[in-house]
C-alpha cells in the first residue's frame, strides 16, 4: 500500500468519525504541522462536502419500474419447466437408480451365510449380517461390468446431450 494511499485512508477514518480517540488526537497533530496532510485533508474535505451539500442525485420518473418492466415483457420469457424436461427421461433415470440399489441389495444379501440356523425360531441372530465381506463384493466382475455399462451409459446420454445442442445451433444458425 503507498503512503499517498496510506494517507487518504487515515483521513476518511478521521473525517468519517471511524478513528480511535488516540488515531484522532494524532492525526490532528499531523494537520496541523504536516503541510502534505493538511493538503490533503482539504482537498478531501472539498470532496466530501461536494458530494453531501452540492451533488443532487437524479432521482427516476415515477413510471421507471414500469418502464424496465414493459422492457422486459418485450423479450421472450422462457416456458415453464412442464413443457421442456422429458418425463421419459427423468422416469428412466429413477428406474435405473430404483435397478442399481435394488441390485446392490440382492449382491449384498447373497454374501450373508444363511445357512447356520439359530436354535429359537423367534431370535434373530444380527452377528451374522456382521461377517459380511464388502471387499470380495466391490472386486467381483459383476461389479466391474456393472460399473463399465455405467460408464458407457453416461457417454450415451452425453453424446444425446451435446447433439440436441449442436441441433439447437444449428436451427439457431439456419433462421
Amino acid at each position: 500500500m503507498s503512503k499517498q494511499q496510506n494517507i487518504e485512508e487515515r483521513l476518511w477514518e478521521y473525517i468519517d468519525g471511524r478513528c480511535s480517540a488516540e488515531d484522532r488526537l494524532f492525526i490532528n497533530e499531523l494537520i496541523a504541522t504536516n503541510q502534505e496532510w493538511k493538503t490533503k485533508y482539504q482537498e478531501l474535505l472539498e470532496l466530501q462536502n461536494l458530494l453531501s451539500h452540492e451533488l443532487q442525485l437524479d432521482e427516476p420518473s415515477m413510471r421507471f419500474t414500469q418502464n424496465i418492466m414493459e422492457a422486459i415483457s418485450k423479450h421472450h420469457i422462457a416456458p415453464a419447466a412442464k413443457s421442456y424436461i422429458n418425463k421419459r427421461i427423468v422416469w428412466g433415470i429413477a428406474g435405473f437408480f430404483i435397478c442399481s440399489i435394488i441390485g446392490l441389495l440382492i449382491a449384498g444379501m447373497a454374501q450373508v451365510n444363511w445357512s447356520a440356523a439359530t436354535t429359537s425360531s423367534t431370535q434373530i441372530d444380527l452377528s451374522k449380517l456382521n461377517n459380511v465381506n464388502f471387499s470380495g463384493f466391490f472386486n467381483t466382475t459383476y461389479t466391474t461390468i456393472f460399473m463399465m455399462i455405467n460408464v458407457v451409459l453416461g457417454l450415451v446420454v452425453l453424446d444425446m446431450y451435446l447433439n440436441r445442442k449442436k441441433q439447437a445451433y444449428r436451427n439457431k444458425e439456419a433462421s
